[in-house]
């Protein structure tokens, strides 16, 4: 099948890193479907694990618990950049996963090893079978889960510009407040000892501060233009 966009170019794997409220589902999601890749959102992934858990009332205080159960939802990412979905056993989750419950207790189920060793295999079947290549964002993508990808882009911003960001998103959050979860959930995911948040050696940083979402976007899709040019 042909692609539209760049039928010549080469598929291309993108990762893209980087803390919450960095632009980095916005950006990923623009990126890949204005080049015509495939797009993976793995933080659903893993926030789709951990909807499950609550769900089934593990005990989230246990990695044991936690451990023991990791290979028995079955979840199903769709990677059209368009309308990216997921699913849990069949049941679309792409709104419930978005809860504050989810998102308070994510951290402590993806820091799990056996939750990472079984999502980071989804993820590595998923690139693979990107027949004209994807974009895959996260927080260990460059480091751990595809090292091999052809770009690697790490994004960051200030704590406070990520905040205002999470805020807006979250309609009418605390500004304050959510600075302080973001400060705490990037202490936990860098500190954590299996697959921390951390940049690639070889990524290309990229400080979202001072640019707007547009200026984002084109800044990547340039990157993995030249990349796909082979420059």
């Amino acid at each position: 099948m042909e692609n539209g966009a760049a039928p010549t170019a080469r598929p291309v794997i993108v990762a893209i890193d980087g803390p919450s409220g960095t632009g980095k589902s916005s950006t990923s999601k623009a990126v890949a479907a204005q080049l015509g890749l495939s797009y993976l959102d793995t933080g659903a992934q893993y926030r789709a694990i951990t909807w499950w858990m609550v769900t089934n009332g593990i005990d989230l205080e246990d990695p044991t618990a936690i451990a023991a159960v990791a290979g028995k939802p079955e979840i199903v990412s769709g990677t059209d950049p368009a309308a990216p979905t997921i699913t849990v056993d069949g049941v679309d989750v792409s709104g419930p996963i978005r809860t504050q419950e989810v998102t308070s207790k994510v951290s402590a189920v993806s820091a799990v090893p056996e939750v990472r060793t079984r999502i980071t295999e989804l993820q590595r079947s998923l690139a693979a079978a990107a027949e004209h290549g994807i974009v895959v964002e996260g927080r260990d993508i460059g480091t751990t889960v595809l090292p091999d990808a052809d770009l690697k882009i790490f994004l960051t911003a200030s704590p406070e510009a990520r905040a205002a960001r999470r805020s807006g998103e979250l309609k009418g959050a605390d500004v304050h407040a959510t600075r302080e979860a973001l400060i705490k959930r990037d202490a936990a995911d860098s500190s954590r000892k299996t697959s921390p948040l951390a940049k690639a050696e070889d990524a290309v940083e990229v400080d979202t501060t001072e640019l707007s979402l547009a200026q984002v976007i084109e800044c990547v899709v340039t990157l993995v233009e030249e990349k796909r040019a082979g420059k």
